[in-house]
């Protein structure tokens, strides 16, 4: 069946206006105390000006010790209001210039290994990873006690309910890329009531779903962004079996698990974007591998889930690498059936607009589309604010010659 791009469909019994999602991306640009910030407002009104039917709102914190940077944002009481001022400005704004509200989803995080929150130096971890740790050897790091992950969930319950109050219509409960609950998955050897087993390893993760589902009740939906698979060797993540190819039996029992819980939409991706980035993003600079090899293998990790729940919805990952034909490749998968929306990260940085366009005149323009040199993600590892530093270099190239060309 041919999709378009402009078909509408509907999740959660909401109606969503178009097939086009913008995937959390992170600008490391929050106030210190997690508060939207000025260049926080910009991209996210700049993003409404690209009409995306849905707007998957950027890792934000339930606790300062689960931050990622000092200027991660975080949901508290605090800073719950500058939320609910940009959440509404957006629904505003795009009303007015594309006639809908778009569905606005908030990731809810904690950190884990990858968190540098203020005041406190060692990141927390769900067990000690020889191959994640390489070259931190020296770094001090905390193995989160059965008692500490015992508290987590309340915090995912309060987070939710500012959101919800904000205005979020849906809200993600972040399982993916490394950080705490996707590190749990593969938890093999840790003791205690979060390691070891399947219903272990998973606790964290599902108690925190079923508290933000307590949180919302029928007032916001509940979903996430789901590693399907880690894609290290066995023994160092999950999805991968003991010859070294990736097996899905574990996240085909975590995603049937979803569904009994009432989840109908998760945003798959795969890898982990700070030891094996081309995995998982357009990666064309001195890249391990060519990113078609990537392209196919989220493609073949997509297609066999979507396959085995033709009754849930999925976000498609992975489709900034294409270019100006990433449309066009966007459209081709959702008509084969792998995915309900296609889901743009980094292109959304570089040109907001390119679903407008592509709408406009049926192409994307060549000189506007990510070009996968990962100048966002230098940004992001060298502690400043993240943003497209080729075609929004106005804004981010002072930051780029400030923080990463003088290093």
């Amino acid at each position: 069946m041919q999709i378009s791009l402009s078909d509408k469909t509907d999740i959660y019994g909401k109606e969503v206006r178009n097939r086009v999602l913008f995937q959390p991306m992170e600008g490391c640009d929050g106030t210190a105390d997690g508060a939207i910030d000025e260049l926080t407002k910009r991209r996210y009104l700049r993003f409404v000006e690209g009409a995306p039917g849905v707007i998957w709102f950027e890792a934000t914190a339930v606790c300062n010790e689960g931050r990622a940077n000092p200027r991660q944002l975080y949901i508290n009481e605090s800073t719950f209001e500058s939320f609910r001022n940009l959440v509404a400005e957006i629904k505003k704004k795009s009303e007015k210039l594309n006639g809908f509200e778009p569905l606005v989803i908030v990731q809810l995080t904690h950190s884990g290994r990858y968190s540098k929150p203020k005041g406190t130096p060692e990141p927390i971890v769900a067990y000690r990873n020889e191959l994640w740790e390489k070259g931190k050897e020296e770094q001090p790091f905390v193995i989160a006690t059965d008692e500490y992950l015992d508290t987590i969930p309340a915090m995912y319950k309060k987070a939710a309910k500012l959101a919800l109050e904000a205005g979020f219509d849906g809200m993600d409960v972040k399982c993916c890329h490394g950080y705490l609950f996707n590190e749990f998955l593969s938890a093999y050897n840790r003791e205690g009531r979060y390691g070891g087993s399947f219903e272990n390893r998973t606790r964290l993760y599902f108690d925190c779903i079923d508290a933000v589902k307590e949180a919302v009740g029928d007032k916001a939906f509940v979903t996430t962004r789901l590693n399907s698979c880690d894609c290290f060797p066995y023994g160092y993540g999950y999805g991968v079996n003991e010859k070294g190819e990736i097996d899905l039996k574990e996240t085909k029992q975590i995603i049937a698990k979803l569904k009994e819980k009432g989840i109908e939409l998760v945003n798959l991706t795969i890898g982990n974007p700070y030891l094996i980035p081309h995995t998982n993003r357009p990666y064309a600079v001195k890249a391990p591998e060519d990113g078609s090899i990537g392209m196919k293998r989220v493609y073949g990790v997509t297609k066999e889930i979507t396959s085995a729940f033709p009754d849930m919805k999925f976000v498609v990952s992975a489709l900034t690498y294409p270019g100006e034909a990433a449309t066009e490749y966007a459209e081709k998968l959702l008509s084969e059936g792998v995915g309900d929306f296609a889901g743009f990260g980094r292109m959304t940085f570089a040109y907001p607009t390119f679903y407008k366009d592509y709408l406009e005149t049926g192409a994307l323009d060549k000189s506007k589309v990510c070009i996968k040199c990962s100048k966002c993600s230098e940004l992001m590892r060298a502690g400043t604010v993240s943003g497209c530093v080729i075609r929004d270099s106005e804004c981010y190239m002072p930051y780029y010659q400030k923080y990463v060309m003088k290093k």
